[in-house]
């Protein structure tokens, strides 16, 4: 018998207006409604591009926005920022609350660049206050591709199915050689333990991945490894060097 809480919840739900994007999703819409929607990503797109063009070359890192200041996971990601300030590298995250917030803070105590790839959501995400720039997406697929478009590395905390979801399309990218390789690194033996097992002893031993692909992700508890790990395989893969930067033309007035 169905739960009476759930059956409310979903009841509450269908008498809810739908959300532009959640009317894009369910099939084939109104030509002008398509082409509003379009436009939309279009400019999303643009306003990207232009507040992340210079930012310096980034290292995205993600995690759970769930942890709190008093966790050993947010120390850690606040030390992985730390160490990747400096090295030289602008801190990339989403912007938000957790894990997100911890590498930007950190970024910011050592004199460092750091930057916010924020989600607007029904129930609001606020920007954490350790950023230099923040820069608000309504659709995720914009934001996943600025958050790979602008990065040399990903460096992985322990979190949930977004932090989940951008490290395998991460990788499938990287498999599939639509984005040239670069440093995946997950930070967290014992919790990445069982996924590192299953792609081993399960993907691998099936066929459904080579033994090659487990070449592409990095494990390590060390904030400090994981970095020196990033730097010494971006500069080497991209040719990066210290003090990167791009130079500045004002074609598009940012």
């Amino acid at each position: 018998m169905p739960d009476k809480n759930i059956a409310a919840t979903t009841h509450e739900e269908e008498k809810r207006p739908l959300r532009s994007e959640q009317r894009f999703l369910l099939g084939p819409q109104t030509r002008g409604f398509e082409l509003k929607m379009a436009c939309r990503v279009f400019v999303e797109f643009i306003r990207g591009f232009r507040a992340l063009h210079f930012m310096g070359p980034c290292v995205t890192v993600f995690g759970s926005a769930r942890f709190k200041e008093d966790s050993s996971q947010y120390q850690l990601a606040r030390s992985v920022g730390g160490f990747l300030a400096k090295a030289g590298f602008t801190v990339m995250t989403g912007g938000g609350p957790g894990i997100m917030e911890a590498a930007n803070r950190g970024a910011k105590e050592e004199g460092g660049i750091s930057v916010g790839c924020n989600i607007t959501l029904p129930h609001e995400q606020a920007p954490n206050p350790y950023l230099d720039r923040v820069v608000s997406f309504r659709y995720f697929f914009v934001r996943k591709v600025m958050l790979v478009k602008y990065s040399y590395a990903f460096i992985v905390l322990p979190g949930g199915f977004g932090t989940f979801d951008e490290v395998f399309e991460t990788l499938t990218l990287i498999q599939t050689a639509k984005i040239k390789h670069f440093p995946i690194v997950l930070v967290g033996v014992e919790f990445w333990k069982p996924l590192v097992d299953f792609l081993q002893n399960t993907l691998v031993v099936q066929g459904t991945i080579s033994a090659e692909d487990m070449k592409l992700i990095h494990v390590t508890d060390s904030p400090a490894a994981a970095v020196e790990y990033v730097r010494y395989t971006a500069m080497r893969r991209f040719g990066l060097t210290y003090g990167n930067k791009l130079k500045r033309r004002w074609y598009l007035g940012e």
